[in-house]
C-alpha cells in the first residue's frame, strides 16, 4: 500500500438479518483479498421484518473485530406516493420502492432517525454516520438529519460532513462519486461493469473513493469487477472506514487556537 494520503471505502449496504448470508460472502470475498475494515450499512427493520438475536450478535463481533456501523434508514421502503412520471421512475424503477427517506416529512424522518440511533444503542453501538437507503433525501429528511448527532452522510456523489451544533450551515462536501454495480439483468451488470471501470479511472487522482456493495454482488461478471477495483485501489490508497475518514477531514478543517 502507498500511503500518500489518499483513500478508499470498502461500503456494504443493506446489512440486515434477512441479507446476512450475502453480506458474510461479501466480507469474506473482501477478506481473502485484504484486512480492509469495512463500512456496514445497518437496517433496523429491513422491509419490515422481525429482529435477529444472532444477527446482532454477529454485528457487534464485526465492530470488536475493526468494521464501522453506519445506520441505514429504518425499513429500507419508501412509503409515500409519486407525484410525477419522474419522480416514479426515481422512487418506484430506479430505487424499487426502497428510497425510504427520498419524501419523509420532518416528524417521520425524525423519529426514524432516533429510532435507528436507539436500536444501535441497544447493540452497544454509536453510529458516526447516516446513508439514507439508495442515497435519496428530502429537504425535510436533511433538516431532520442535521439536528441528529451524526458526523457524516454520503449523497451518491459527495461525503458531507454534519455538525449538530450548526444545523443552519451547509455540511462540507467531498468528492467521491459511488462505485456500485446494478445487478438485477445482465444487460444492467455489462453495462455497470463498463461504467465502473470508466469511473474509477476518472477519480484515479481523487482523495477519497468509496466501492459500494450490496447483496447480489456475487454474480460472477460483477463480482470479478469489484476485485479487480479493489486490488487495484487498495494497492495505491489506504482503505479505511467512512467514520474514520470524516473524523480526520472534520479535525483538519477545525480552526486551530492561536
Amino acid at each position: 500500500m502507498n500511503d500518500d494520503g489518499r483513500s478508499l471505502c470498502v461500503v456494504v449496504h443493506d446489512v440486515a438479518p434477512a441479507n446476512w448470508a450475502a453480506c458474510e460472502w461479501l466480507l469474506d470475498v473482501l477478506a481473502r483479498n485484504g484486512d480492509f475494515p469495512t463500512t456496514l450499512l445497518a437496517v433496523p427493520h429491513f422491509h419490515r421484518l422481525p429482529r435477529s438475536a444472532g444477527f446482532e450478535r454477529w454485528l457487534r463481533t464485526r465492530v470488536a473485530r475493526g468494521d464501522e456501523v453506519a445506520l441505514h434508514g429504518f425499513d429500507h421502503l419508501d412509503p409515500g406516493t409519486p407525484r410525477a412520471v419522474v419522480d416514479r421512475l426515481r422512487r418506484r424503477v430506479y430505487t424499487r420502492g426502497e428510497g425510504e427517506f427520498a419524501a419523509l416529512d420532518y416528524t417521520a424522518a425524525t423519529q426514524r432517525l432516533r429510532a435507528g440511533r436507539e436500536w444501535l444503542a441497544e447493540l452497544g453501538i454509536v453510529p458516526a454516520g447516516f446513508v439514507a437507503p439508495a442515497w435519496l433525501m428530502g429537504d425535510a429528511a436533511w433538516r431532520a438529519l442535521q439536528l441528529q448527532p451524526f458526523d457524516y452522510t454520503c449523497t451518491l456523489g459527495h461525503l458531507h460532513l454534519l455538525d449538530p451544533r450548526r444545523p443552519a450551515a451547509p455540511p462540507r462536501r467531498i468528492a467521491c462519486q459511488g462505485q456500485v454495480y446494478s445487478s438485477q439483468t445482465a444487460w444492467r451488470r455489462q453495462l455497470s461493469v463498463i461504467w465502473n471501470e470508466s469511473l474509477a479511472w476518472r477519480q484515479r487522482d481523487q482523495p477519497l473513493v468509496r466501492l459500494e456493495l450490496h447483496p447480489g454482488d456475487d454474480r460472477p461478471s460483477v463480482s470479478r469487477s469489484w476485485q479487480r477495483l479493489l486490488s487495484r485501489q487498495a494497492a495505491t490508497r489506504r482503505v479505511r472506514t467512512l467514520g474514520d475518514v470524516a473524523a480526520e477531514l472534520r479535525t483538519a478543517s477545525a480552526p486551530r487556537s492561536p
